[in-house]
C-alpha cells in the first residue's frame, strides 16, 4: 500500500545496441554518497536479461504528455515491437552507458548495476548513478529545476496519476515566522 509510486521508463541496449523501453513503478533512490537508485524486474521480462548481461540502463522520468507512451512500453514486449519507433520517441546517445536516453523525458539518469538481489518475484538492481540529464526548459529565471513543470506522473492501482499541488518546501513545518 505504498502508493501512488513514480513510474519510470528505463532504456536498454543489448549486447548488438538493439535498444528497448521497459515501463518501472518500481524505482526509488537508495543512497546519497555514492548516488545510488534501484529498479525491481521480472526475470521474465525481456529487458532483464539485457540488464544481466550489460549491467547498465538509463532511467526516464515520465510526464503528463508521456503517459500514453509509457504504458504502452509496459505492455507491449520488446521481443515483438521497436518501442522507440512505434512510439516515436528519441534514442539520445548516454555519455557513459551504451543505453540511450529517451529524448523526450526532462530526466534521464545513467546507471550501471553494482548489485543483483533475487526477492521472489522481481530482482532488484541497485545501481550506481554515472550521470543526470535535466532539459533546461524546466529550469526557472534562477537556474533551479523545476519537475512540476513537466506534470510528472505517478502509478497507483493500476492507474495513471499528476502530481498536485505543492504542499510546502523541506522545513517549512519548523520554519519561523
Amino acid at each position: 500500500m505504498l502508493y501512488p509510486l513514480p513510474v519510470v521508463m528505463v532504456s536498454v541496449a543489448d549486447e548488438n545496441g538493439k535498444p528497448n523501453i521497459l515501463t518501472i513503478a518500481w524505482a526509488g533512490t537508495v543512497c546519497s554518497d555514492p548516488a545510488m537508485v534501484s529498479i525491481s524486474v521480472r526475470p521474465e521480462r525481456y529487458s532483464y536479461n539485457i540488464i544481466k548481461k550489460t549491467g547498465e540502463f538509463v532511467i526516464n522520468l515520465t510526464t503528463k504528455d508521456l503517459a500514453f507512451a509509457t504504458d504502452y512500453c509496459g505492455v507491449k514486449s520488446g521481443r515483438d515491437v521497436d518501442k522507440f519507433k512505434e512510439m516515436k520517441l528519441t534514442a539520445v546517445p548516454a555519455e557513459h552507458v551504451k543505453a540511450p536516453l529517451i529524448g523526450e523525458s526532462p530526466v534521464n539518469i545513467e546507471c550501471r548495476v553494482k548489485e543483483v538481489i533475487p526477492l521472489g518475484s522481481h530482482d532488484m538492481f541497485i545501481a550506481e548513478v554515472l550521470a543526470v540529464h535535466a532539459d533546461t526548459a524546466y529550469k526557472d529565471e534562477k537556474g533551479k529545476f523545476c519537475l512540476e513543470k513537466a506534470e510528472p506522473i505517478v502509478y497507483s492501482h493500476g492507474a495513471y496519476l499528476t502530481t498536485g499541488e505543492q504542499l510546502g518546501t523541506f522545513g517549512f513545518s519548523v520554519k519561523k515566522k
